[in-house]
């Protein structure tokens, strides 16, 4: 083995070491979505329906303040690569206001916006179930957002385990409250889907909570808060810095995101079966997609440190074998969804049409695992190295240019339903991957050019 080879295999190793946590941590955050989905849909497929139309509907929103958070890991890190504990500490302070402002403008903006859904051409019964339950999910972004910009500063710091216990302990528990509320057990009302509204809300809530303590209590991070007096300022030049890297890290996000909910609700008009059959592929595919998050933001964190450091050699070599470890991820992931496409549908609903068309359409999002695993990976490498104006066009269109046309051409004029529609998904990643991958490797061939020549 050459030690090129040595290097790349080395490199990976450290960043999934790194990603293990935040992986667990992210698969458990998108669980209390699928554990929602799973335990109203043993009720009936319509419930199942309100679910995907409040997630299509407030998605866009939730990862555009997810997005924000993402800015905080990104200057930690590049701060800690420098050894400032001061300055990790001013962006921790700055951060989490700024996320929990965000968070209450898109809370209030949601739950006073639910009347929309009466206009996106919806089964009425469904948009009846979705808006008291609209409500509720709306209120809990606001403790999710403080959580997540908490997770960011330990994830940041390379802590990826502190929020990857507490991940792991709020499933229990979310499904003990679901399973009270939504069913009526031990006592307690029967809310069915608005008692899975309130089972997200409280385990939100009791997540940051129990983060925040963490962090004031625990001796890892006490040379962070002990600077507080001077460093817990609000600075116009800090909020600026997280901006920059939050809006167009929401905004790479929103784009995909969106390209998912606009597909979503365009599917929504085919009926209540195909809303159905789609958020059951869609779940599944998002709950492959947190791995891959998980491994562009370890990626990511460990390419922000060497950034701080200008040490663009580790850059490229953490960059490619990253890449690399993606594609491997996406096709293990297209072969599992590809031989389990009849049984996994089976898991969130028993509706014959609903499980049908379900097995059909994970067919198509076993190819896009590998495009999507390497577009997430690229998008956050090359925010590593704060890259993020051009690949936030690609991006744009990637999915809005050329997915979102394609799709609908395949949907409608061409009459192929809900499978043209994720044709038109595939498209889309396949060039948002391909736009991405060449960018971040032509910028550290450029960058590693110069430093020889200097």
């Amino acid at each position: 083995m050459n030690k090129e080879s040595t290097g790349l295999r080395t490199e990976a190793n450290a960043t999934i070491k790194l990603a293990i946590p935040i992986i667990i941590g992210e698969l458990a955050q998108m669980a209390l979505h699928i554990i929602d989905s799973a335990m109203v849909g043993s009720i009936n497929y319509k419930q199942l329906a309100a679910v995907a139309l409040v997630i299509n509907a407030i998605n866009i929103p939730l990862v555009f303040g997810i997005g924000m958070t993402i800015a905080v890991s990104q200057m930690v890190s590049m701060a800690n690569g420098r050894n400032d504990a001061r300055q990790v500490s001013h962006y921790l302070f700055n951060g989490f206001v700024l996320c929990s402002v965000m968070g209450v403008i898109i809370s209030l903006a949601l739950c006073f916006g639910t009347g929309i859904l009466h206009h996106l051409g919806q089964d009425p019964d469904v948009v009846e179930l979705a808006i008291p339950f609209m409500k509720l999910m709306s209120l809990s972004m606001i403790p999710m957002l403080m959580f997540m910009t908490l997770k960011q500063f330990t994830d940041g710091l390379e802590y990826t385990k502190t929020a990857m216990v507490l991940s792991l302990i709020s499933l229990p528990l979310n499904v003990f409250i679901n399973w009270l509320l939504i069913y009526g057990n031990w006592g307690a009302p029967r809310l069915e889907l608005v008692g899975a509204g309130w089972g997200t809300l409280i385990t939100r809530s009791l997540m940051f909570v129990v983060l925040a303590v963490v962090i004031f209590r625990h001796p890892i991070f006490r040379r962070y808060i002990a600077v507080r007096g001077s460093e817990w300022k609000l600075k116009a030049r800090t909020w600026g810095e997280l901006l920059h890297i939050g809006t167009a890290s929401s905004l790479q996000l929103g784009m995909e995101a969106g390209a998912f909910a606009v597909s979503g609700l365009i599917i929504g008009t085919l009926g209540a079966v195909a809303q159905a059959a789609h958020q059951i592929a869609l779940s599944l595919a998002a709950f492959t997609f947190m791995v891959s998050m998980g491994l562009a933001q370890a990626g990511s964190i460990r390419v922000s440190n060497a950034f701080g450091r200008k040490n663009w050699p580790l850059i490229n070599v953490i960059g490619r074998s990253t890449i690399v470890t993606a594609l491997i991820y996406g096709v293990l992931c297209a072969i599992i969804f590809a031989t389990m496409r009849q049984v996994l549908p089976q898991l969130f609903n028993d509706n014959a049409d609903v499980i049908a068309l379900a097995a059909t359409l994970l067919l198509f999002a076993a190819v896009f695992q590998i495009s999507d695993a390497t577009q997430a990976i690229s998008a956050g490498l090359l925010r590593g190295i704060k890259d993020v104006k051009a690949p936030t066009i690609l991006i744009a269109i990637a999915y809005w240019v050329i997915g979102i046309p394609v799709g609908y051409f395949l949907a409608f004029p061409l009459k192929m339903g809900a499978t043209g529609i994720w044709l038109g998904l595939i498209t889309g990643l396949t060039f948002a991957a391909a736009f991405l991958v060449t960018r971040f490797l032509k910028m550290v061939k450029k960058e590693e050019t110069e430093l020889v020549k200097a």
